[in-house]
């Protein structure tokens, strides 16, 4: 698959409608990885690149009634998928390109990106655009609900050094963006990049 986003709407659009279907053990995961946000009651969070929505859920517990939830993604199948599960009503659902976010900058407290950067025709200009929507001091989670070799084995591929998920190449590209990568762990049962907004 390309990663030019016509591409990337056609390979997703085709399987919203089982995707839930497919993944029906995952949730505890993604639970387990909103919660490495430590969101507070209150706060602002984007679940990027949301899919059917899958973590909406979680960030809706760990940000409470006044707290605000977004959910972006690219492809409007996995939209309707998330509306007909009901996750509509855990977060304002948003068609658009995860790297032009239709947001203010600095008016998000925490971005969720699962299975995601390695998607993004340009990964860089994404955390660029991650950056600009969020506040100093904001986290940022990329995550996948199994680590990068297991993923890779299921598919039938072997893992390559240009892997943008690979920490030699993650961390210089988060810094440069603007992030600070906090925490890096690719295990077989998850994959997860923390990383705190800088200033500026």
């Amino acid at each position: 698959m390309n990663n030019d986003p016509a591409s990337v709407r056609e390979f997703f659009g085709g399987k919203a409608d089982t995707w839930d279907s497919k993944y029906p053990d995952d949730t505890p995961a993604y639970e387990a990885g909103v919660g490495e946000l430590e969101l507070r009651p209150g706060q602002s969070a984007l679940d990027a690149g949301c899919g059917t929505g899958r973590a909406l859920a979680a960030l809706r517990t760990a940000v409470g009634a006044p707290g605000t939830v977004i959910g972006v993604d690219l492809t409007p199948q996995m939209l309707r998928a998330a509306a007909r599960a009901g996750r509509d009503r855990l977060a304002l659902l948003l068609e658009a390109d995860a790297a032009r976010l239709p947001l203010r900058g600095k008016s998000l407290d925490a971005v969720f990106a699962a299975g995601l950067v390695h998607h993004l025709h340009d990964p860089g200009a994404g955390l660029r655009e991650f950056a600009r929507v969020c506040r100093p001091g904001a986290r940022l989670a990329l995550f996948h609900p199994i680590g990068r070799a297991a993923l890779a084995a299921r598919r039938g591929h072997t893992l390559t050094d240009d892997d943008v998920r690979a920490e030699p190449n993650l961390r210089p590209l988060l810094a440069a963006a603007g992030w600070r990568l906090t925490r890096y762990d690719d295990a077989p049962d998850r994959y997860l990049a923390l990383a705190v907004r800088l200033d500026g």
